[in-house]
């Protein structure tokens, strides 16, 4: 059988969030925190999507993804999203009340370099600024946290670039405003996020607007900034 011809989006690493609509909680207890990890476990053995790093939140999520097509990131998402909600429901008793989610999961390309590190950097940091804990490897329910505590397998993929050797020290120090208004901008856009050219590159292969943040300070909404609340 011939080989099937790839896309020139295949192989590359995502940025995938989404979170509850109008704001719902999606996790108050540890027990909700487990079946989103349970399903998230299970999806990753249904797909073999590898998954780099991820982070639980109150109301949201923070997925980074490195699927080998377009398509198996849909269906892998596809599945995730709706079993989650499914359970969550399930659990709960309210089938038929409503959507979970606020609506389809973005997914941002994201260049595997230095652009990998800060949007994991930026992931795995969440819980730190909501003010959910001071250090970041403490935050249960996180990529950071498993591999800390060598829980990873299973779950958590190698990365395409090396992990620092200080990296729970380095995501306990604050980003700086440009990159944080950077990531803001590509969630907003759901832009490719990396070097200008790069992200030029990429934005006409996924028919996306390849326009650049505004210069000037950027705006401050908290300490860091935030990109989901």
């Amino acid at each position: 059988m011939p080989r099937r011809k790839r896309s020139p989006t295949d192989d590359h690493v995502y940025h995938v969030l989404n979170r509850g609509v109008r704001r719902l909680v999606l996790f108050e207890t540890p027990s909700d925190y487990l079946a989103f990890e349970r399903v998230l476990m299970q999806a990753v053995q249904r797909a073999g999507t590898r998954v780099l790093a991820y982070c639980a939140m109150p109301n949201h999520w923070h997925l980074i993804v490195w699927p080998t097509n377009v398509n198996e990131l849909s269906r892998f998402m596809q599945w995730l999203t709706c079993t989650h909600a499914q359970r969550w429901h399930a659990h709960r008793g309210t089938a038929g009340t409503g959507a979970v989610y606020q609506g389809r999961y973005k997914a941002i390309p994201v260049k595997s370099d230095h652009h990998l590190l800060t949007v994991c950097r930026y992931v795995e940091r969440n819980p730190v600024r909501a003010g959910l804990t001071s250090s970041a490897v403490a935050w249960r329910w996180s990529s950071l946290w498993r591999r800390c505590n060598y829980c990873h397998e299973g779950l958590l993929s190698e990365w395409p670039l090396p992990i620092p050797a200080d990296w729970p020290e380095r995501i306990d120090q604050p980003q700086t405003d440009a990159e944080l208004e950077a990531l803001r901008w590509a969630v907003r856009r759901s832009a490719p996020f990396g070097d200008t050219s790069w992200r030029t590159r990429m934005a006409q292969r996924l028919g996306l607007d390849p326009a650049f943040p505004p210069c000037g300070r950027p705006r401050r909404t908290d300490r860091e900034g935030s990109l989901v609340g």
